[in-house]
């Protein structure tokens, strides 16, 4: 009988199982479950970037998920389960008490937003991600060094330092603080106690400054130095992290039962969703593989002799380990991708959801919506590059690469009385575009060779508009993967690694990967064409940097 791993993705909206034959990487059946409170806007506040989600959706969902995807598949499969893995979004951390039990799982605390986890994409600690960079200069050792030299407000201690300073309630009861790739798998396995709980390479390396240069994480003084509320919490946090193809226990009789599985299943240790959608994807040495959807994540992996004793200046970090073991793994992504185009979306949809009156009309309403990226997308198509003369930057929520600067904000320029929605809409898109080869030029310039582009997500698998533009930008071939699924598909090799199918995760790689879909070759005259529009791009976006958002 053949042998089954699950993989469990964890997004920003949602979370989808994945139930996978582990020796051919046949998928058997999917199970697609959105976060209820997320879904309802609860705990959130746009208005202030605030981002919230309580870990209740993140077990109701896990449960449900799994159960639907088994009941797709034949009884003898979830007999055969041997392993399940977990990927997430991150850095989404909350904090604990002395049990590891996020705060917001407390009776006094189960509707206090700061005692959630704080989602990737949550910005309320920009003042505290400056701080950070601030006192590390001052320090004989560059904790961030690693970690592209600039903190963003979307990673770790940052948002600690917000959180416990804005919440003296949450700032009493804390004794120390999980991202939630490292929760799930110790809810898995039943597992109490903070002693016990396996951190994660990935998550500790690429947002909370772990090292092994500095023996872990930061030591207790200089986190006492940034916030001394801290102090407390990172005394309990320990300093080892775990690559992620590594067991950590077996299913409790608890999550067994309710799964419908076996307690001889083996749980992996978990990563952030897109080093696993690397792994998904078949990435390799020279190629970058970008996770694209609402914001794009960029992941690489580099041989020790390439990278050597080098720090990749204004990445998201390099981390031994945190995509494959045995190699570095470099991050990089833009914090809006399609949230662009869904911005411009939301702007074009305000006069019919504003100004048509009426319930009865609300299916048109909602129809005519539906088409309004289709749309603009055939109208942009006809657009000569050469009549491209809308120019836009693609920070509308900010940077994250090249060098993180979430106070940002995204600008239009070229203008005329004669400007249509389509043309702007183009520029919205090479503006991502432009985005992509920012990053590339800066692993380049670093020293990182790269050969191709994979993509994965729903814009690559959906946009050839998007995705042939991108590859005319940045002047390299760009492979579709063949799956929709690519993270999940990442989390069952780590399952079946972790299980002892494959002795390691590349092996896992050859033996489950999905292939690719389709292949975009640059067009040389566009290619020129974007070349000369760049440099307008580089120039748009010193100007936006220097004179609009300076001090």
């Amino acid at each position: 009988m053949a042998k089954y791993v699950i993989g469990l993705d964890y997004g920003s909206d949602s979370a989808r199982a994945l139930i996978v034959n582990a020796e051919n990487g046949e998928t058997l059946a999917t199970s697609v479950k959105y976060y209820p409170r997320w879904k309802q806007g609860l705990y959130c506040n746009p208005k202030i970037n605030q981002w919230r989600q309580h870990p209740k959706d993140y077990l109701e969902v896990l449960e449900n998920s799994v159960k639907e995807a088994l009941a797709k598949c034949d009884k003898e499969v979830a007999k055969n389960v041997v392993g399940i893995a977990f990927d997430t979004t991150g850095s989404t951390p909350a904090f604990t008490d002395e049990n590891g039990t996020p705060l917001a799982m407390l009776p006094e605390f189960e509707e206090n937003p700061n005692a959630m986890f704080v989602l990737w994409k949550d910005h309320t600690a920009i003042k505290e991600a400056e701080e950070v960079n601030q006192k590390v200069a001052l320090e004989p050792t560059n904790y961030i060094k690693y970690e592209g030299g600039i903190y963003s407000a979307e990673w770790f201690w940052a948002k600690a330092m917000h959180v416990i300073r804005q919440d003296a309630e949450v700032a009493k009861k804390a004794y120390s603080i999980v991202e939630y790739c490292e929760w799930l798998p110790a809810v898995l396995t039943g597992t109490t106690g903070l002693d016990k709980l396996v951190r994660s390479r990935c998550a500790e390396g690429h947002k909370a400054m772990w090292n092994e240069e500095w023996g872990g994480l930061p030591p207790v003084d200089f986190i006492e130095r940034l916030e001394p509320k801290l102090k407390s919490v990172r005394e309990h946090l320990g300093n080892n992290a775990e690559t992620a193809e590594k067991p950590i226990g077996h299913l409790c009789k608890e999550w067994a039962e309710k799964l419908g599985l076996s307690e001889n299943v083996v749980v992996a240790g978990g990563a952030y969703d897109c080093h696993m959608g690397a792994v998904g994807a078949g990435v390799t040495p020279h190629t970058l593989v970008r996770v694209i959807g609402t914001s794009t994540c960029d992941v690489m992996v580099a041989n020790y002799a390439e990278v050597g004793d080098k720090c990749i200046k204004g990445i998201c970090g390099q981390v031994d380990g945190s995509v494959i073991p045995g190699m570095v793994g470099l991050e990089a992504g833009q914090s809006s991708f399609g949230d662009v185009y869904a911005m411009f979306r939301r702007i074009l949809e305000w006069p019919l959801r504003t100004l048509i009156p009426g319930e009865h009309n609300q299916d048109a309403i909602d129809a005519a919506c539906d088409k309004i990226i289709p749309e603009l997308t055939k109208e942009a198509e006809k657009i000569p590059v050469s009549e491209s003369t809308v120019l836009a930057t693609d920070w509308i929520n900010g940077r994250r690469t090249p060098d993180a600067n979430q106070l940002l904000k995204g600008t239009i320029a070229g203008f005329t009385l004669g400007t249509t929605a389509p043309q702007i809409f183009r520029a919205l898109v090479e503006a991502t575009a432009y985005g992509t080869k920012a990053i590339v030029d800066r692993f380049e310039n670093e020293g990182v060779r790269i050969d191709d582009v994979i993509g994965i997500g729903g814009i690559a698998l959906k946009s050839p508009f998007v995705m042939q533009t991108m590859c005319d930008v940045i002047n390299k071939p760009i492979k579709v993967c063949k799956t929709d699924q690519a993270c999940a598909l990442g989390a069952a090799m780590f399952a079946a690694t972790a299980a002892g199918v494959y002795g390691k995760v590349e092996d896992a790689i050859a033996a489950m990967n999905s292939g690719f879909s389709k292949t975009y070759v640059p067009n040389p005259e566009n290619v020129e064409a974007y070349g000369e529009i760049y440099k307008s791009y580089i120039k748009l976006g010193k100007f936006t940097e220097t004179e609009l958002y300076k001090d």
